[in-house]
């Protein structure tokens, strides 16, 4: 594991508003102190304007800056068309190059009697980068007490892991 460093890192986090608001604004009261957020704020874009002006807007104003990716990971996330696009420009090598990627599984999500997740409820592009060990999952639990050291190990994963990208999959056109 990598140990605290004094860097603020711009951290992007990336979930459905309507369900798991909660859980974000945890963060943002508890565990904000060493990252500068990035994250859009609600009412922030207008949801009228087109979907190519918003995700254009998401890109440009908060992510093509930020060096990690957090994801949380609710029962309807893998729904969500924003959550896939927001992944998918983390992604993209940028000219700041790309974010690091974490999932965080919300206490929402129900496990297999043997306490595993189920795959199908984790947004695809997620996965994908979960499988070829790019991004790394994280429960709640441990996420928000190890919350700085996760961050920071994405961020150096970000570069030293970043040949194990896997952003070949078509971008969602609607909502699930």
């Amino acid at each position: 594991m990598y140990g605290y460093s004094q860097t603020k890192h711009k951290v992007f986090i990336s979930f459905y508003h309507h369900d798991d608001q909660q859980y974000k604004n945890y963060i943002d009261r508890n565990l904000s102190g060493n990252i500068i957020n990035k994250s859009v704020m609600p009412g922030e874009y207008d949801p009228d304007d087109s979907d190519e002006y918003i995700k254009r807007l998401i890109r440009e104003d908060k992510i093509s800056d930020s060096s990690v990716i957090v994801v949380l990971v609710g029962n309807n996330t893998k729904n969500r068309k924003h959550v896939d696009w927001e992944i998918y420009a983390g992604l993209r090598a940028s000219i700041n190059g790309n974010a690091g990627l974490i999932g965080i599984m919300l206490p929402s999500v129900k496990k297999s009697i043997a306490g595993k997740y189920y795959s199908d409820d984790i947004p695809a592009r997620l996965a994908d980068n979960l499988v070829s060990k790019y991004a790394t999952l994280y429960e709640w639990d441990y996420a928000i007490h190890h919350f700085d050291s996760i961050i920071e190990e994405a961020f150096q994963s970000r570069i030293s892991k970043r040949n194990l990208i896997n952003n070949s999959r078509p971008q969602m056109k609607y909502n699930r």
